[in-house]
């Protein structure tokens, strides 16, 4: 487990304000180390070696603890270490077009139980902190500062439901968007949810510009329930009704993710069923090829032929469709199982220690 560190916390704005004072500095110092770290991403050295108290602040809450980059395209996995001595995930995607994106993680496992995701399948250890959830994109946007790429979006589509650890995901955005930190703009941020009706619309009112997506992958009640268990507290109807109340607030298209998967939700029917649940929403749809995971052999990858029929449908009937292919399909499944693994070793290591003190 990485030692305490008693340094002044990058993003503590009280505790910078203290470390200002106490150290008798020019506001311009700060002004000047977070736009260097925050939207340069300057390497810690560089941003140090200009900053006068170099010794009493921390940049970084998080351990990188493994790099691994794709043998097959421009995909990196890094899994970051907690000061609890958990792990966690993000994942690099160096789009072929030049544009990047970062996914980042906003828990440490997560509770809506997904039966197609390995995360789903660790439960909740607990949430991210705000500085947990934005040193993944310092670190991330540091290293491809070194690779002369620039960080082009970010999605909120790592370990962890974002609406279930709503307070902290939304200071991390708004510190996102703050032009005396990152300074982006919120049409370079998507945050994706398996349904969480009330959050989505505090989302939506508070960043009109945010983009926002729902993991759907059934528009049949019984069948999304049993893909996401999640689904049972929040009906397809009511989901409807906030996407629509979301769209009467922002004028932007809606996300709608479909995780194809064969025989369950990829029938004739369901692309139906799909068209009529959208009806006048004005909306992205995102067919998702379907990775294995150990943890649930029984679900299977729908065909490419019947995903291409699939997408064909939704795109004659006049939807926005695209087939997203994963990049780092040899990295992916294996580190989910892998960080699931190893914190459940770590928690039950954690929780022997704590009892032999008792």
């Amino acid at each position: 487990m990485p030692a305490v560190d008693r340094k002044t916390r990058l993003f503590d704005p009280d505790a910078m304000e203290s470390l200002r004072r106490e150290h008798r500095l020019d506001p311009q110092a700060i002004r000047q180390l977070r736009n260097d770290l925050l939207k340069k991403f300057e390497s810690d050295r560089s941003v140090l070696a200009k900053f006068p108290a170099a010794d009493s602040v921390s940049l970084h809450v998080l351990e990188l603890y493994q790099r691994m980059d794709s043998e097959l395209d421009g995909a990196t996995k890094l899994l970051f270490e907690t000061r609890s001595g958990m792990l966690i995930e993000s994942v690099i995607l160096r789009i072929a077009t030049g544009r990047t994106t970062l996914c980042v993680s906003s828990q440490v496992g997560c509770a809506a139980a997904c039966d197609f995701c390995a995360t789903g399948k660790m439960g909740i250890a607990r949430n991210l902190e705000t500085s947990e959830i934005l040193d993944q994109i310092v670190q991330a946007g540091q290293m491809l500062q070194q690779e002369g790429r620039r960080l082009s979006n970010i999605v909120f589509m790592g370990m962890g439901e974002p609406l279930h650890n709503e307070s902290n995901v939304t200071r991390a955005i708004e510190l996102l968007t703050a032009s005396d930190h990152f300074a982006r703009s919120p049409s370079t941020l998507l945050v994706s949810t398996v349904g969480v009706p009330a959050g989505m619309l505090r989302l939506a009112k508070r960043f009109p510009k945010l983009n926002l997506a729902l993991s759907l992958h059934s528009a049949n009640q019984a069948v999304r329930e049993k893909i996401i268990p999640l689904g049972k507290k929040a009906s397809l109807e009511e989901l409807h009704s906030t996407i629509s109340q979301i769209q009467s607030i922002q004028d932007r298209e809606f996300m709608i993710e479909y995780l194809m998967l064969d025989q369950l939700n990829d029938s004739a029917d369901d692309v139906q069923q799909l068209i009529d649940w959208i009806g006048d929403l004005r909306v992205h749809i995102n067919l998702i090829p379907y990775n294995t995971i150990d943890a649930s052999p029984h679900l299977r990858a729908t065909p490419k032929q019947r995903i291409e029929s699939f997408a064909s449908e939704l795109k004659q009937a006049g939807f926005k469709t695209t087939v997203r292919y994963s990049l780092g399909s040899d990295i992916e499944a294996a580190c989910g199982q892998l960080i699931r693994q190893e914190n459940r070793q770590r928690a039950m290591a954690d929780r022997a220690v704590q009892i032999n003190i008792r």
